[in-house]
């Protein structure tokens, strides 16, 4: 089995695209080598799986978790298509406060690898998506944290307009109110 890395142009996220051996019964895809993306850079433990459903509309986000318990994200759609992001909150990083990101798909089954020190959220695009991540730190809420979706200076195009939020993300601070616990490099 082989996966395909593609450092975006924030070079530390990186969309991981498996190769899927497929006939007329459907197919089989290796999601994840701890080998290969070791050898790929990606050498975070992964200690907690989540899986999110959402409906069109939906964005869930900018969410991170702050040190000790920082958490890197394999973030993979295993139905559906969603728009997701990675916000680089390293205080002193060259690409503080930028975005990267693309459209996920279960139809072709790529992962995004987020690092620690990045905030992470996204957007359902068809009827239902359904995602599958791996994090690195099991979820501590009183270390949960985050940024608002719509903040100007990050200025993310999400391609649906009106989204439906939770409470929370409705009144998360903006990049500039808030106190990024993570400084570059990490």
């Amino acid at each position: 089995m082989s996966f395909h890395f593609d450092h975006l142009d924030i070079p530390e996220v990186i969309r991981v695209t498996p190769t899927r051996h497929g006939d007329g019964r459907g197919f089989f895809s290796e999601t994840y080598r701890a080998s290969v993306f070791e050898g790929a850079g990606i050498r975070d433990v992964f200690l907690q799986d989540n899986h999110a459903r959402s409906s069109r509309g939906v964005l869930r986000g900018l969410h991170y978790q702050a040190p000790p318990r920082a958490q890197a994200k394999l973030v993979r759609v295993i139905q559906g298509e969603v728009f997701d992001v990675a916000v680089d909150l390293r205080v002193g990083s060259p690409t503080f406060g930028r975005w990267v990101g693309g459209v996920l798909s279960g139809d072709d089954g790529a992962t995004l690898y987020i690092p620690e020190g990045f905030a992470h959220g996204y957007q359902c695009l068809s009827e239902h998506s359904e995602l599958v991540y791996k994090v690195s730190s099991e979820f501590d809420a009183g270390l949960d944290g985050g940024i608002a979706w719509d903040d100007e200076t990050v200025g993310i195009p999400w391609p649906l307009a009106n989204p439906s939020l939770s409470a929370r993300d409705g009144s998360l601070p903006s990049l500039a109110e808030s106190n990024s616990p993570f400084t570059y490099p990490l």
